[in-house]
């Protein structure tokens, strides 16, 4: 190619659409311009990427950044911090904030904070209740919106959609595809005696398998219905899988790094309600079903499901202690921790963690390394071992359930549309942050 680059990423291993390998990457008004072998006397910036692998930019799909109502936790720049520090390059972010993301100025007053504060690329969910429903068509539609996001059970926050009739109304009430927290009301109330006072080891007995399966028993049978396409989100139960393989044509799957690495009881003995969110962590044999999940090709995307809250908040006695925890910033490490014990292909980490996410939201440009496609790239040193502390932690939150863990795996650089965020565990650009594209939600071309 003829020109100048103005980044050129140089000598990286590189994990492209056609396979894992040696390539230069040059970008030119933040998109991939060139993949192929070039000298660095083309490009106005070089970026060495010898003996470390380039990844397409990770796309954290299901976030909770606090803002607005809970800023002492969490807010979109110390959430999007913590994001790029960890090598993540785009966020959803989640509508149960306070007050809720429900109507078109609330999104409207998040995309406005966002601006020159997030130092990742985002899209905002509009989230649905009972009150909205006629609303939701055209919410989903706004520039920047990841889709509409339902709360079958009750979780952190007031968002709820659990009559039969309204969620049936809300999948009617658009077409893109829509994202849901899936467990079921009743069961959660007939069960919340269960709860044990002070003892969190009952967390997942309380909000039980049947609990799951039965909410994603009937938003499947909803959807088919309604003829709308549906994402489950966090998935936890070896129960609900087989529901979830029977509806491949309209329905997409979520699974956290959390519910892969960790089980109870043991998580809850050693962490207490640190391990506590919804749903929760379970027993070892949906471990491995997930796991079965992922290398079946079942599971298609991973997200932190990043939720995090104060420790004096985490602290309270069970179970009025909040659910949640921070994910954003140790997703990347912990599921390269999963590729060096083959657990994981480098191929299927790239595919959940970056281009599921873009195919079943229809991103515009990202989730590959391409030409055309936005220069995002996390890039990582695949044999850096490292141990995990609640010091590194750039959430407001500061700690992590996985304090003390060693990893094998580190991302080095987050690269945001050809701008290089995060190098070497430090922010070296901040606020460049901007809204995702959609395919869905493009506007019309002016030519």
């Amino acid at each position: 190619m003829n020109g100048t680059f103005e980044l050129l990423i140089c000598g990286g291993i590189c994990v492209t659409p056609s396979g894992i390998g040696p390539a230069d990457i040059g970008v030119i008004n933040g998109r991939i311009a060139a993949i192929g072998s070039f000298a660095p006397a083309n490009a106005a910036e070089v970026f060495e990427a010898k003996g470390l692998h380039v990844f397409p930019g990770v796309i954290d799909s299901q976030v909770h950044f606090r803002e607005p109502g809970s800023e002492h936790k969490e807010d979109l720049e110390s959430g999007s911090r913590a994001a790029v520090l960890g090598g993540v390059t785009t966020v959803f972010e989640m509508p149960n904030t306070n007050p809720p993301t429900i109507t078109r100025l609330a999104l409207e007053d998040k995309f406005a904070r966002a601006r020159g504060r997030m130092h990742c690329d985002y899209a905002f969910y509009a989230g649905a209740t009972p009150e909205n429903i006629g609303a939701l068509g055209i919410l989903e539609q706004m520039p920047g919106v990841a889709g509409v996001k339902a709360f079958l059970g009750s979780s952190t926050g007031s968002l709820l959609l659990n009559r039969e009739e309204d969620i049936l109304a809300a999948l009617k009430a658009g077409r893109r595809r829509m994202a849901v927290h899936s467990e079921d009301e009743a069961r959660l109330r007939e069960r919340k005696s269960l709860a044990a006072e002070g003892d969190p080891r009952t967390h997942p007995f309380w909000r039980d398998v049947e609990t799951a399966r039965l909410s994603t028993e009937r938003v499947l049978r909803l959807a088919r219905l309604a003829g709308r396409r549906v994402h489950v989100l966090h998935v936890t139960t070896e129960e609900e899988l087989p529901l979830l393989a029977e509806a491949r044509d309209f329905a997409t799957l979520e699974t956290t790094p959390q519910h892969l690495t960790l089980a109870a009881p043991e998580c809850y003995e050693r962490l207490g309600t640190y391990a506590q969110m919804n749903p929760p962590i379970r027993e070892a044999r949906h471990r491995e079903a997930l796991w079965r999940a992922v290398n079946e090709g079942l599971v298609d995307v991973i997200g932190s499901d990043h939720a995090p809250h104060t420790r004096e908040e985490k602290e309270k006695l069970y179970p009025g202690s909040p659910s949640g925890m921070p994910g954003v910033q140790t997703l990347v490490t912990i599921l390269l921790d999963h590729v060096n014990a083959h657990r994981l292909s480098m191929e299927r980490f790239a595919d959940l963690t970056s281009a599921g996410a873009a195919r079943i939201f229809d991103v515009a440009g990202k989730g590959r390394i391409a030409c055309g496609y936005d220069a995002d790239f996390t890039i990582v040193d695949m044999g850096a071992k490292k141990r995990i502390e609640n010091r590194w932690i750039a959430s407001k939150c500061g700690w992590t359930p996985f304090d003390g863990m060693m990893t094998t795996g580190w991302p080095v650089a987050t690269i945001v549309r050809g701008q290089t965020i995060m190098r070497d565990g430090a922010l070296v650009a901040g606020g460049c942050g901007q809204p995702v594209r959609f395919g869905e939600t493009l506007p019309p071309s002016s030519a």
